[in-house]
């Protein structure tokens, strides 16, 4: 039998549906602008003419960007961070969450207590500060990743999702000999796959787009990333360096170069979520749900 909706249920899936189209435009629209900004001519942008849809196409802007040093140097970094760093977040992430998901390990309540309690409350910054400097970290790569080696959210996703593993196939892996760690890498992570392209999406962004920590332990320029490359060229407006490499015949406008560096710097992101999008949905949910 066809069910029918009452005018009530009409009238509030319309407005549903109208508030859910309005605040995906509310998101979508900065981001159409900046594109349209980067494919736009100077004197387009300069007569602000351009919304969402590019005025005068040109190219010009983004090979402006590309020909910049700088912009090199500091997506040279960004991979080394969120390659390095994701790989470092990934294995210690699991080396964490899969021994905590057995009942039998003694004190796994206490140790669960202490990871909670970093999620409600975080050490302040001045005193993280002190004991990256005290270790000698400051200016080097390992100041982007061990500090956030691990994080408290990831890692009870992941454990959640270990311990929906039925128990039965751990048992049989003892009963054929394997160890604790043989369990881990031939039966729990083969059948992990979902949670683990989750982490590596969570991590892998986090990394990419990480502002404070690059600019409270790192001073030397040649290790700035491609974030902090763009915090500096919209904070100061300054494209002196970019313009240097440039025609002087051509006019250049601070807010072009910042709109093209915002969308090559966005692109890598854009560019991996579809191949991890399937896994990451499943991943997300089987690590969320407790039977």
């Amino acid at each position: 039998m066809k069910y029918k909706s009452t005018l009530g249920e009409k009238s509030f899936d319309i407005f549903n549906t109208s508030l859910l189209l309005a605040i995906c435009l509310s998101v979508i629209s900065p981001l159409l602008h900046v594109v349209a900004g980067s494919l736009s001519s100077v004197n387009a942008l300069t007569r602000r003419e351009v919304y969402f849809w590019p005025k005068e196409w040109t190219l010009y802007n983004l090979q402006l960007v590309l020909q910049n040093d700088a912009f090199w140097s500091g997506l040279r970094v960004s991979i080394i961070i969120v390659t390095v760093g994701t790989a470092v977040n990934l294995i210690l992430t699991v080396l964490t969450a899969y021994p905590l998901s057995k009942p039998f390990l003694k004190g796994r309540k206490g140790i669960l207590l202490f990871i909670i309690f970093t999620m409600v409350f975080q050490a302040p910054i001045i005193p993280t500060y002190l004991v990256v400097k005290s270790l000698g970290l400051l200016d080097t790569y390992a100041a982007l990743i061990i500090p956030v080696a691990v994080n408290a959210f990831n890692m009870i996703i992941c454990l959640t999702f270990f311990r929906n593993l039925p128990e039965e196939l751990f048992d049989a892996a003892k009963i054929d000999g394997l160890s604790e760690y043989g369990s881990l890498w031939k039966i729990a992570l083969p059948i992990s796959k979902p949670v683990m392209a989750t982490m590596l999406l969570f991590y892998a962004v986090s990394h990419w787009n990480s502002i404070m920590v690059p600019l409270l332990y790192i001073t030397d320029r040649t290790k700035h990333t491609l974030q902090v490359y763009i915090y500096n060229l919209i904070s100061q407006s300054n494209t002196e360096s970019v313009a240097a490499t440039a025609d002087t015949n051509l006019r250049i406008l601070p807010e072009a170069v910042q709109m093209s560096t915002i969308v090559l710097a966005t692109l890598p992101i854009v560019l991996l979520y579809p191949f991890l999008q399937k896994h990451f949905i499943k991943g997300a949910l089987l690590g969320s749900v407790k039977e």
